[in-house]
């Protein structure tokens, strides 16, 4: 029967890098959900660069307060033509304040007298640690750090010879501007800390414990406070907490106590229970890829999703829990962008069954919902929720382009986190409580935006497509854009689904009765249309025209000629346009599109095309062609974590799906790897059910099902033999169906049944 033991990451899955890494976005990362920390340099010093998702100055900018920062000004504005006011009033805040925005912590300096001579650094993936060794006029160092899993505490360890001889430093961010500016300056990338007016750090030191208390002209405070343990001449440990005055009016006393607790127990008796975290995360699922970069890759995604997202702790906003090192706000000020950003982020958690961490996502959106009711009503005057586009932690706007950063219908793809939850995991309870009341309270703000027309179908008074024209006039689309129709249809088609579910007859017909006032989605010889009036005719980064493929599935490859017909002439047509324009996150998205075809080659190459050209080689995602190897026109590197998501989601996508209530093994893989061998391990389908599988030599070796809740599993057979051999509780017994067809395996809750070729 099945094999609970999952395959853990392995040496080979490490980072490892045999000279100095000197930027804070090649660094090796650590992360437990709440903390960060960054480690890099070159001796000169070694810096562990710190961040906390929490920290944050969430100042608005007074045109969020003004009377006429409203949906209905917006619209009237738009049909003025008045772009200099909509910029005014909308949008130009957005890069005239730095607030709000997210902080970064600070940083520890160890410093050794001058640069290595030979460095080498690795982070092991599979316990979270990093080290770094280095020769300085010939003494051997070695620094061994990891940020606890649990406990919110970092450890450092330092040997050598001369250990004792080095200093440790508390760098404060650069409020005061100091530090150089970037390379490629751009308004809303290159904003110095400096401007948030911030007083000067305090530092201070007691016996072996030193910090610095960071105040701002808000009110938050906040510190990084460390203590020293001199073991030997030559072995010296630290450990180290930030601390927030978000933590309580006693903050700071209460994480000095912390640390000289911590020091007491010290970095290897703490470090037990660090790895038992990690080894039990390692244990959800696994993959085995003849082609092993693919492999790796997965690996390392979710080794960057288990750091930066953790239940209980705020999830990832753009760049994770790594907010920038480099003296300037981190880029687009480190928000949450609903236009795709945290979306793409929190795509393949559920299929990695890493349910847990996933659900800081959903936990933040439902806490958050007074705050969509406030904005739903301030902004768009209506009742039921929807959040800014652009927003701070407290759900706050920040402004950017009104056309995506202020747009209705964003909500609507923060709704599919909470159905998506609900598939995969079978939860009927989660189902009534909270994805059906989410999905009911949006649809209360939606409904109140449409309006139907002489036709009698309902529409918006404006329309767009991220980021379609970017924040020109032309950016406002005849409605309804297809990003805008593919989201209400999906909103109202799952509301009926859900409601017929729950028994909720009278429900069920009022959304199937708006359901019906809905065009039907704008496509023609260049398969899916940007609006009813418009093709997209230039390469274009975001593919919000096609969402209808891809992640709201709305058309199915296999369903009918037409919607087979739709997907293959809007794959052919973004071909056509080339992917000038394009940043990373384009190549991951695009991925994904092409396993809705069944087409594992393209999707193959564009996930190499991403992992290789615009990521870091820590795996970070840079979003440009940083390289300059000329795939595309982007030749910048601003980090942000979705791309990372999506790509993880299109590989998984490539082994498994669930098609029209079947589930597809390997539906999306290159001829190579269906030769060569492909497997993964405890990957989760649709309701509660995890799959194993492994495909060699052309077909099945062996299918493992685990069923969370009773179900009947329908499977193609992929065995190469219609005589087909299932065992369930001990009990074998022989099916037979021929080759390609789907049969159906009945499944009591906690049975597992094991499917091999008969003999």
């Amino acid at each position: 029967m099945a094999n609970k033991q999952r395959k853990m990451p392995a040496e080979q899955h490490d980072m490892l890098f045999h000279e100095s890494i000197n930027r804070w976005d090649e660094a090796l990362p650590l992360g437990n959900g709440l903390t960060g920390c960054l480690v890099w340099g070159d001796g000169a010093p070694i810096r562990l660069s710190l961040d906390r998702g929490d920290l944050w100055d969430t100042r608005l900018a007074p045109e969020v307060l003004d009377n006429d920062f409203t949906y209905k000004k917006l619209i009237e504005l738009i049909k003025e033509k008045n772009q200099a006011e909509i910029e005014s009033k909308f949008s130009d805040f957005f890069s005239v304040y730095p607030n709000p925005t997210k902080l970064p912590a600070g940083r520890i300096e160890l410093w050794c007298g001058s640069a290595a001579e030979r460095m080498t650094s690795s982070l092991n993936i599979r316990t979270a640690t990093a080290r770094v060794e280095w020769v300085v006029e010939g003494e051997t160092y070695q620094l061994e750090t990891y940020l606890h899993a649990d406990n919110e505490l970092g450890y450092i360890r330092l040997t050598g010879n001369k250990a004792n001889d080095v200093q440790l430093r508390l760098v404060p961010p650069d409020y005061s501007g100091n530090l150089l500016e970037r390379e490629n300056k751009s308004s809303t990338l290159d904003l110095q800390l400096a401007s948030l007016g911030y007083p000067k750090a305090e530092l201070g030191h007691e016996q072996d414990t030193v910090w610095f208390r960071q105040g701002t002209n808000h009110r938050l405070k906040y510190a990084i406070v460390a203590q020293k343990k001199q073991k030997n001449e030559c072995e010296i440990e630290w450990v180290y907490t930030i601390a927030a005055s978000l933590d309580g009016a006693d903050w700071f006393e209460q994480a000095r106590r912390k640390v000289r607790e911590a020091i007491h127990s010290g970095y290897t008796k703490s470090y037990s229970s660090h790895a038992r975290w990690w080894d039990s995360y390692w244990q959800k699922s696994a993959m085995t890829l003849s082609e092993f970069e693919f492999e790796k890759q997965w690996y390392w995604t979710n080794y960057l999703f288990g750091s930066c997202s953790r239940k209980g702790a705020p999830p990832m906003p753009l760049q994770g829990v790594w907010t920038a090192d480099e003296g300037l706000l981190p880029p687009w000020k480190g928000d949450y962008h609903h236009d795709l950003n945290t979306e793409l982020s929190y795509w393949h958690y559920l299929k990695a069954n890493h349910l847990e961490e996933g659900e800081s996502f959903l936990d933040f959106l439902w806490e958050l919902r007074p705050a969509a009711r406030e904005f739903a009503d301030s902004f768009f005057e209506t009742p039921g929720i929807n959040l800014p586009s652009v927003m701070a932690i407290d759900g706050k706007p920040l402004g950017g382009w009104p056309m995506y950063s202020l747009s209705p219908t964003n909500q609507i793809w923060l709704c599919q986190a909470f159905d998506h939850y609900w598939m995969y995991t079978g939860n009927r309870e989660f189902l009534e409580h909270k994805a059906y009341v989410y999905l009911r309270e949006t649809a209360e703000c939606i409904l109140s935006l449409l309006h139907p027309g002489r036709d009698g179908k309902l529409r918006l008074a404006v329309s767009s497509s991220p980021e379609i024209h970017d924040d020109r006039l032309e950016a406002w689309l005849t409605p309804n854009s297809n990003y805008d129709l593919s989201l209400l249809i999906y909103l109202f088609t799952r509301l009926e689904q859900m409601a017929e579910l729950l028994d909720k007859g009278a429900e069920r017909a009022k959304w199937a009765g708006v359901l019906s006032q809905f065009d039907e989605l704008a496509a023609n010889e260049s398969g899916l249309r940007i609006s009813p009036d418009e093709n997209l005719t230039d390469s274009h980064r975001h593919h919000s025209h096609a969402m209808a493929i891809y992640p709201l599935k709305l058309l199915q490859y296999d369903r009918s000629a037409a919607e087979k017909q739709i997907i293959d002439d809007t794959i052919a047509h973004l071909e056509s346009l080339g992917k000038a324009k394009w940043v990373g996150y384009s190549f991951a998205w695009m991925a994904a599109l092409y396993t809705r075809q069944g087409n594992g080659a393209a999707a193959r190459y564009h996930l190499q095309q991403f992992w290789e050209h615009t990521c870091s080689p820590n795996g970070f995602h840079l979003n440009g062609d940083y390289k300059k190897t000329g795939l595309t026109q982007s030749h910048y590197r601003p980090f942000t974590l979705e791309g990372n998501m999506a790509a993880a989601d299109a590989l998984q996508e490539m082994l498994l799906q669930t098609n029209l209530g079947a589930i597809r093994l390997f539906p999306a893989i290159p001829v190579t790897w269906r030769k060569n061998g492909a497997e993964f391990q405890g990957l989760r389908g649709e309701m509660g059910i995890l799959v194993s599988a492994k495909m060699i030599g052309g077909k099945l070796e062996y299918v493992e099902l685990e069923a969370e809740l009773a179900c009947a599993i329908q499977l193609e057979n992929q065995f190469g033999s219609e005589r087909l051999t299932l065992e369930i509780d001990g009990i074998c017994s022989e099916i037979r169906c021929p080759l390609g067809s789907v049969f159906s395996i009945p499944l009591k809750i906690d049975q597992t049944c094991r499917i091999v070729e008969s003999k």
